[in-house]
C-alpha cells in the first residue's frame, strides 16, 4: 500500500547555522558547575581518550561507579584492593561489571562499542607505565593523590585533568603546566570537598560533586583526604 505523500522538508544553506543540535551531552553526570548546569563527562569514546585525576579516592569511586551506571566495565588497577573491595561487590546489581587487579596485573579488556571499558589506576604517587593503555572504546582514569613527579608527563599527555585542593605550592606548579588564570590557581589551595577544576584544552570549569543516596551510603560523604 502507498502511503500518504508529503512535502519534503529542506533548509537552505543559509539557514543551517540557525539549526541548533544537542552534540556532546552524552556520558556519565560528573557533577554540577558553579551555575547549577550538569557537567557531564563523555567517558566511552571511540578514540583513547586518558584522564588525570590529582585528588582524592572518594571522587575516583564516584566516577567508578557512575561510569559502570552507563554500561562501561570497570577494570581497578590498585594497591589498595580492600578499599575498592565493597564498591566493586555493590556494582553492577550482582553483576561483575567492576574488577580488581594488583598493579602491572591488568589483563587485556577486549573493549568494544558494544561494551566500553574504563581502567581506573589508583597506583599511588608514582604508578608505573600501564600495560593496559587507553584505546578505542577504552578510557584511563589515573588517580594521583597529590602532585608528583610524574604528574606533568600525565597531564600533558590527557584529554582530561582534573584538580582538587593542593596545597598553594602544588598550586603553582600545576597553573604553570595548565597556563591557569591567577584567580583559578589561588582557588586551588580553598576548594571544598567535592569540588574539582576540570581542565580540556582551554576549557576550564569548577564542578560540584554531591553522591546520591546509594553513593553515600557505600563511600560516605565527599572527602578530599582518604
Amino acid at each position: 500500500m502507498i502511503g500518504p505523500r508529503r512535502d519534503r522538508h529542506a533548509l537552505s544553506l543559509d539557514s543551517l547555522e540557525s539549526l541548533g543540535l544537542p552534540v556532546g551531552d552524552d556520558g556519565m553526570v560528573i557533577g554540577v558547575d558553579a551555575d547549577g548546569r550538569p557537567a557531564v563527562l563523555g567517558i566511552n569514546r571511540p578514540t583513547p581518550y586518558d584522564v588525570t585525576l590529582i585528588g582524592g579516592l572518594w571522587t575516583a569511586q564516584v566516577m567508578a561507579l557512575r561510569a559502570a551506571a552507563t554500561g562501561a566495565r570497570v577494570a581497578v588497577e590498585t594497591g589498595r584492593a580492600p578499599a575498592w573491595t565493597a564498591l566493586a561487590q555493590a556494582a553492577g546489581g550482582g553483576q561483575q561489571c567492576v574488577t580488581l587487579h594488583d598493579v602491572g596485573r591488568v589483563p587485556p579488556q577486549g573493549a568494544s562499542a558494544g561494551s566500553p571499558v574504563v581502567v581506573v589506576r589508583d597506583c599511588g604517587m608514582r604508578p608505573p607505565r600501564g600495560r593496559v593503555v587507553a584505546g578505542p572504546w577504552q578510557s584511563v582514569i589515573t588517580l594521583l593523590p597529590y602532585l608528583s613527579p610524574v604528574a606533568p608527563r600525565l597531564m600533558e599527555k590527557s584529554g582530561l585533568v582534573g584538580v582538587q585542593r593542593v596545597s598553594p605550592d602544588e598550586a603553582a606548579q600545576i597553573g604553570r603546566i595548565l597556563n591557569l588564570p591567577w584567580a583559578e590557581v589561588e582557588a586551588l589551595s580553598t576548594l571544598a570537598d567535592g569540588v574539582t577544576l576540570w581542565c580540556s584544552g582551554r576549557d576550564r570549569r569548577f564542578v560540584m560533586t554531591q553522591g546520591t543516596d546509594a553513593e553515600t551510603g557505600l563511600l560516605g560523604a565527599a572527602r578530599r583526604m582518604d
